[in-house]
């Protein structure tokens, strides 16, 4: 009788086995299970972000504000008939200039 039970353990032990430890066991399920999950917040962030590229790539082909402000913003452009003004901050003692003249017009003074 003591046999047979310790064949039954043993047995039970070799059942149990690749329920907990094997490819498909509760251990690599759960693993499996966290990776999941972190892939799925990764992919909701960068849903969020191609979702503001595709409004961004939208705006630049059917608007022209956005073409406008990145000309302004980026590149400093101006339109023909505009003028260009910079402010300086009051601690700064930098010369400013005005486009199209050669001169610097004098320091701008804080009060």
């Amino acid at each position: 009788m003591k046999i047979l039970a310790i064949i039954f353990a043993t047995l039970l032990v070799a059942l149990q086995y690749p329920l907990w430890f094997g490819k498909g066991g509760w251990l690599r399920v759960r693993e499996l299970n966290q990776q999941n999950e972190a892939q799925k917040t990764k992919n909701a962030v960068l849903t969020v972000r191609n979702g503001a590229l595709d409004a961004e790539v939208r705006d630049l082909k059917e608007g022209l504000e956005a073409v406008e402000e990145r000309a302004r913003m980026e590149l400093g452009l101006i339109k023909p008939g505009e003028t260009f003004v910079q402010v300086v901050a009051p601690t700064s003692s930098a010369v400013l200039t005005v486009p199209g003249s050669k001169e610097a017009a004098p320091p701008v003074k804080a009060k």
